[in-house]
């Protein structure tokens, strides 16, 4: 990978705008990137961020085609962000963690300088992570949307169940009533639908995940599809107002009859991780599967 390593010339930084710490960070990065012999590239908010007088970027997906590798900083929204505005580009991102948990965020802020020297020595890999996107037509609006992790049908503020009817590849599946649903890729499956009792997928499987919050059947359970798979889903019912998000962003809200049609994207994200570094790896820190002695 050392080959690899001599051609990453110019690196983009893009922080996040909501983290306090993020600023130091960055700028930091910047100072060990032009002391490293590179250049340094930014999109335009996180100069304004940063004070930063680098090349700037109007945005995420311009950065991404003048750069040869982003740096990304924040915690997993951030990644998913950019993992979003970037969709297809061959440009790989490497997360650097500013705050708590997370699965995308291979480094901390404050192991920057030795991850950098990992890779100016080639010592990493790419991984790629499919993208999945959703097509639908609400009240009268075409949407069409990417997510790297999850979409999510689900009831608003109010505490009654919604109603969805989910085929697969044509083919009924079941009608839910429940809190809502999550369609999920590989990369999600430490997101959302963990939380709602889904399964720990590993990242590069060729899978997708439906998972159902709080069900009203309890056979109800999380289902595993291949990443082929072409997902139907229907609202049925007109109150409690049911949205749908990306991501954990609000794409719209719906109305019954909506038809929402999810499958996997053409595009993908490559994201670089660091020698040495695994996802068990990250299992074992980030969710203490250490074991126990009762």
């Amino acid at each position: 990978m050392k080959k690899l390593a001599d051609k990453i010339k110019r690196v983009g930084l893009i922080g996040n705008s909501e983290k306090v710490s993020c600023g130091a960070a960055v700028n930091k990065a910047a100072r060990l990137l032009r002391a490293a012999g590179r250049q340094v590239y930014c999109d335009a908010e996180t100069a304004r961020l940063c004070h930063l007088r680098e090349q700037v970027e109007p945005d995420a997906a311009a950065l991404a085609r003048q750069a040869d590798l982003l740096l990304v900083f924040g915690g997993d929204g951030t990644m998913l962000r950019v993992a979003r505005e970037i969709a297809g580009s061959q440009t790989p991102i490497l997360g650097i963690n500013i705050g708590g948990l997370g699965f995308l965020t291979a480094v901390s802020s404050s192991d920057l300088a030795r991850a950098l020297q990992h890779v100016w020595k080639g010592e990493f890999k790419f991984e790629p992570r499919s993208l999945i996107e959703a097509r639908a037509r609400c009240r009268g609006k075409t949407i069409r949307q990417s997510a790297l992790n999850d979409f999510v049908i689900s009831r608003g503020i109010a505490s009654r169940l919604i109603e969805l009817r989910v085929s697969v590849d044509d083919e009924p599946l079941t009608r839910y009533r429940c809190d809502g649903l999550i369609v999920g890729s590989p990369t999600g499956s430490t997101a959302y639908s963990l939380a709602a009792g889904g399964a720990v997928v590993f990242p590069t499987a060729e899978v997708l995940q439906l998972t159902p919050i709080c069900p009203h059947t309890l056979s109800n359970r999380s289902l595993v599809l291949p990443l082929a798979s072409r997902i139907s889903v229907e609202v049925l019912n007109s109150k409690p107002t049911t949205i749908l998000s990306a991501d954990g962003q609000l794409l719209a809200e719906l109305s019954a009859g909506d038809r929402i049609a999810i499958r996997c994207s053409r595009q993908a994200v490559r994201l670089l991780h660091l020698q040495g570094s695994s996802f068990f790896e990250s299992l074992r820190a980030k969710l203490h599967w250490r074991g126990a002695n009762l």
